[in-house]
């Protein structure tokens, strides 16, 4: 997971920074254990990660405020995951015969999340070596 973006409906790009509103640290026994199992903080080593929450507070503190009015702090995580779950995309992709290392169209992609969303996904690729494009992020 990188991150819960709200937007508007017909307003192009994400809504950001929408509060001043602070991050509560998690706490040990509350959704920690869960956060750490599934949006997982690669940037960092696990104890700094658990400790300072830097990608989840940075993620919250730029969209997650925009959507206070519907989900607190918590209830954005929860979303976050109980949407990663939903619509489990490394199996859906594996399903189709979608791999790392391997190779398949924008539109072969775009179909195998298609089935699971019903909507069309943004794919983000990035182009690391000359002529190879990667795929780097998927919005749903």
């Amino acid at each position: 997971i990188h991150g819960v973006w709200p937007d508007k409906m017909g307003i192009p790009g994400h809504l950001q920074f929408c509060t001043s509103e602070k991050y509560e640290i998690f706490e040990p026994g509350s959704v920690l254990d869960a956060l750490d199992q599934h949006w997982i903080q690669l940037k960092f080593e696990r104890e700094t990660g658990l400790r300072n929450q830097p990608l989840w507070r940075d993620q919250y503190k730029k969209h997650g405020t925009c959507c206070l009015q519907r989900y607190n702090q918590l209830q954005y995580f929860l979303l976050a995951m109980r949407l990663k779950e939903k619509f489990d995309l490394l199996t859906t992709l594996r399903t189709h015969g979608i791999t790392p290392g391997t190779k398949h169209t924008y539109k072969k992609i775009q179909d195998a999340i298609k089935t699971v969303t019903q909507e069309v996904p943004d794919l983000k690729c990035v182009q690391y070596t000359k002529g190879v494009l990667e795929l780097t992020e998927i919005g749903i």
